[in-house]
Order: C-alpha cells, then sequence, then structure tokens
C-alpha cells in the first residue's frame, strides 16, 4: 500500500471512528462536522493531478495559493512604506483619496522623499507670484480644421472602456465629468448607454475593432461602418473623436478584455461573441499607410460634422512617427490632436512582456512627438495630449513643460472611485466593483457618491495646477517651459529639463541640410506611404 493510499485509508477510518463515538458523546459530532470536511479536501487534493504542491501538501498546500491571491492585499497594507509601493506608492494613492472626498490633503513634518536622491525634481518658484490667473483653465481643440472646436480642461478622464469597467463605474465618471466640466474618454469599447446616462462630454476612442461602428460582418476582423459612427458621432454629447493606434500597456497589440468579463450586455455593443476573449486586431483594416491614417482622420472629421479628430499611440520606431509627420507636410492634412500614452501606462490586462519591456517611456515620448511637430513647422495646429501615472499637479506640470497642452488620467480618477490597487482587473475579482462584470461586486459601487468624489478630485487638481503657476510667476499652461523644471542628475549635478533634453528648431526637418545629426537616419528612413 502506498503513502497516499495509507493516507485516504486512514482518514476515512478516523472519520467513521469519530461519527460512531458522536453516538455515544455527542459533543463529538462537532469535531465530525469539521474533520469531514477537511479530509473530504485533503483526499481531492491528493488525487488530482494538476498541482503538485497539494498532491505533496494536501490541505495545508492550499495556504500557499490562499497567501499568493492576497499577496497585494497583504504588500499594501502591512509590508508597503509610503514611498516604495508600486505602480503608484501610497503618498499618492491617499493623495487622491483625500482629495476625491474633500478632505485635508496638507503633510506636516515636511516632505517623506528624499530630494538628494538621484532623480529627485522641483520646480522652480519666483519672489514675484503671478495672481488673478483664470480658475478653470481651458485649452481650444480644433481651432484651425473644425466647425465645432472643443474647449477642453487640462485634465480629463483617460480611456477605459465599459467592459473593462463595471457599468456603475462608468456612469459615476461620467458623472464626475458633467459636474466638473471636463471631458471622459469612453476607451475603446464603443459608446454605451452608461456614457450617456448623465451627459458628461464625451471623447469616442475608436479602436481596431471598431466596436460601435463595427460592420455587421461576423468576422474576427470586423470593419468600419460610416453609417454607423456618423449616427453616433452626431450626437451633442461626443465632444472629439480619437483613433487608436496603439496603447501605453501592450504597444503593438490590440486590447484584451477576458472572457470572464464578457456579458451578453457587452456581446450586443461590441457585436462580438459570448464566451470568448475579446481580442481586437493588431493593426487598423481601415487605413494602412500613414497618409491613409490622415486621410481616415479627415474622413471621421467631416462624419462627425465637424469635430476635432486625432490619433493615440505609445511611440515605437521614430521613423514611422516620422513618416505621419511626412504625411502631413505632403498631403496637408493633419489631425487636431495626439494622444500620447506612455509605455508605463495601462489600467487592465497586458502580456507581462509587453506591458514591461516594450514602447517608450511617456517624458521621452512627449519631448520627441513635440520635437517633431516643431521640426515640421505645424505645431502650432496639433494640440498634444499625455497619459501615463500622472496623479498630482505637479506630475501635470512637468508633463505639460515636456511639451504636452492637456494631461488624460485613468489610475487617479479609479482611485477617486474607491480603486485599492490590489490589481484583479483583469480577473473580474476587483473587489470594489471598479473592474468587475459581477454585479455582486458592481452594485455595491455608488454611481451619486463616487461621481461626486471624480468631481471633487478633478476640481483639486486643477486649482493645484493653478496654484503651482502662481507661485513659479506664471500666467497659464503656455508659459511653462522646460528650464522651469529641475531634475538632479547625480549629486550636486542639477539641470533642468532643457538641459537635459534636446529641443530642435522650428522647420529644421523640412531642409536636409538643417537636420539635426541625430535625427537623420530615422527622417530618411520615414516614408509618407508606408510604415
Amino acid at each position: 500500500m502506498t503513502v497516499r493510499q495509507s493516507f485516504v485509508t486512514i482518514s476515512i477510518a478516523t472519520s467513521i471512528l469519530i461519527l460512531l463515538l458522536s453516538f455515544v458523546w455527542q459533543p463529538i459530532l462537532w469535531l465530525f462536522i469539521v474533520v469531514v470536511p477537511l479530509v473530504t479536501l485533503g483526499i481531492y487534493d491528493i488525487v488530482q493531478t494538476k498541482r503538485t504542491v497539494l498532491r505533496l501538501y494536501p490541505v495545508i498546500g492550499r495556504m500557499r495559493y490562499m497567501l499568493e491571491y492576497v499577496r497585494p492585499e497583504i504588500q499594501q497594507y502591512f509590508i508597503e512604506t509610503d514611498t516604495n509601493g508600486k505602480p503608484i506608492s501610497r503618498e499618492f494613492r491617499t493623495l487622491v483619496y483625500q482629495r476625491a472626498k474633500g478632505v485635508r490633503d496638507t503633510r506636516p513634518f515636511g516632505t517623506v522623499f528624499d530630494v538628494y536622491r538621484q532623480g529627485a525634481e522641483w520646480i522652480n518658484h519666483s519672489l514675484a507670484p503671478s495672481s488673478n490667473l483664470e480658475k478653470n483653465p481651458r485649452i481650444l481643440f480644433g481651432e484651425s480644421n473644425c466647425s465645432q472646436p472643443y474647449a477642453a480642461s487640462p485634465l480629463n478622464i483617460s480611456a477605459m472602456s465599459y467592459g473593462a469597467l463595471s457599468k456603475t463605474a462608468i456612469m459615476a465618471l461620467n458623472k464626475g465629468a458633467k459636474m466638473g466640466g471636463f471631458a471622459h474618454n469612453t476607451g475603446e469599447g464603443g459608446v454605451s448607454p452608461y456614457h450617456l446616462k448623465h451627459g458628461g462630454d464625451l471623447i469616442w476612442q475608436i479602436g481596431t475593432g471598431y466596436f460601435g461602428c463595427r460592420s455587421s460582418d461576423d468576422d474576427s476582423e470586423g470593419g468600419f461602418d460610416e453609417q454607423k459612427f456618423h449616427k453616433t458621432a452626431s450626437q451633442n454629447v461626443i465632444k472629439m473623436i480619437e483613433i487608436k493606434l496603439s496603447q501605453g500597456a501592450k504597444p503593438g497589440h490590440g486590447g484584451i478584455l477576458p472572457a470572464a468579463k464578457v456579458t451578453q450586455e457587452i456581446v450586443d455593443i461590441r457585436h462580438v461573441k459570448m464566451g470568448e476573449d475579446v481580442v481586437s486586431p493588431p493593426a487598423h483594416t481601415a487605413f494602412s499607410s500613414p497618409t491613409g491614417l490622415l486621410e481616415f482622420t479627415a474622413k471621421l472629421r467631416e462624419l462627425s460634422g465637424g469635430k476635432p479628430v486625432g490619433f493615440k499611440l505609445c511611440i515605437g520606431h521614430k521613423s514611422e512617427f516620422l513618416s505621419i509627420c511626412k504625411a502631413m507636410v505632403e498631403t496637408g492634412l493633419t489631425p487636431d490632436f495626439i494622444t500620447i500614452d506612455g509605455s508605463e501606462g495601462g489600467t487592465g490586462a497586458a502580456p507581462i512582456e509587453l506591458t514591461n519591456s516594450v514602447g517608450m517611456p511617456l517624458w521621452d515620448a512627449i519631448v520627441f512627438v513635440n520635437n517633431a511637430l516643431i521640426g515640421v513647422g505645424l505645431r502650432h495646429k496639433i494640440r498634444i495630449i499625455a497619459a501615463g501615472k500622472i496623479i498630482s499637479a505637479f506630475h501635470m506640470l512637468r508633463a505639460i513643460a515636456l511639451g504636452a497642452d492637456t494631461i488624460n488620467s485613468a489610475r487617479g480618477m479609479m482611485f477617486a472611485l474607491g480603486c485599492i490597487q490590489s490589481r484583479h482587473c483583469n480577473t473580474d475579482h476587483c473587489p470594489t466593483g471598479i473592474a468587475t462584470q459581477n454585479p455582486m461586486r458592481y452594485k455595491a459601487l455608488d454611481v451619486t457618491d463616487k461621481g461626486q468624489r471624480v468631481a471633487n478630485y478633478h476640481q483639486s487638481m486643477i486649482q493645484h495646477l493653478v496654484d503651482l503657476l502662481a507661485v513659479a510667476g506664471l500666467k497659464n499652461t503656455e508659459a511653462v517651459k522646460p528650464e522651469h523644471i529641475n531634475r538632479r542628475v547625480d549629486g550636486a549635478d542639477v539641470q533642468t529639463y532643457a538641459d537635459i533634453y534636446e529641443y530642435i528648431e522650428a522647420g529644421c526637418l523640412l531642409d536636409m541640410p538643417s537636420v539635426p545629426k541625430n535625427w537623420q537616419r530615422d527622417w530618411e528612413s520615414a516614408n509618407a506611404e508606408h510604415w
């Protein structure tokens, strides 16, 4: 008899003995009630073949899997300090919670950060602070190309689709956007009824799956349907259109909605199949070249009735973005905005190799895109939106100093909803009802309360952004320049962003002799007719 067979035999015999003894002394019955389930579980663990740990250590081996499941919570509440948490530290999570709740967000006893560490950053203040700044600044999109330009807030909700987020989370975000007068990006999952319920301004994102404007053909690729697009884009609540080329969490890879989160309602909205992962194609089928992208942009602007249209991407090969710039010069067609997603971005499911090791980080990407548009003489026509771990007003100001016009926030807005960074977004087990389609979970998220918190967080961020401008002696966001932000490079070596990053001359890419040496190879490789 093997050891396993002996264990099973002894376990069964012990259970029977306890049961018989319970007839003699009734309190033993409670022991039977406790022991039998454990014995049954132990027998199952021994005979199953999928987990070796459980076969070797029946019952007690399950502690390993339980600890693995709750590890993020244990890390957060018992091990993590205020500054070492990842991806977002406790210091900044707490900041969002406080501002969303409208409670005191000041800090006593000085900063918790080491200001002498490599990479420490700060903004120069002025002995002549500015006064009478605009309390609700707006940035105009589509001024030169559109009959319906949009005056946007400096901070808006980044792309998170219905499906990735629950219906109550979507409604709360949109309610907050309506209350605070800022925009809510739909994500690539289409415009759901929950995006429309509270009337907040929407930026409709069109991904490679064309959800919401997808042809009725039942194939894996789908296709773009002009009539469906026109019908939705003509709604007054849709303020801008964003073509998604790639995203920071998984650049070069289509969006992923795990099958566990696909409900019948999502199937009906997206025109996809039940019980399968919804994986968007990695590339668009409506165009296949830089020139085609710009022609598609112009088509969407026309079909939407003259609303601003742009595209979103995480920068990869520099020559491919420069190909788009060359196409702009050659065709005269330009987007109204470009959204830059840093490789540190991402709120949903992504393969670990892509989320960790693919794509250009946000700071480098903003500088590159800003320079490229300056180099072809088109920066004044195109707005830049930045997205990627922007949580505080200083994070906003830093991105603006590098070249952004406005900011999109995803994780900041999720924290405002009550996200605790458990990192179960892709499992449908979100403990706060935000990233789940389980009604037992998402019904616990109160739309009215969380919508107010989203509006509070936005209002506080704008207020602190304006305060930072004032202490720096600046009148508006357009006055923020790279030289206003300092960064400790090493020891006593401190540089401004103007020293760290190279900024090129306006129009220098249009004349080959004036192209900077380190731009020449990528510029020569760029072609408006292909990527």
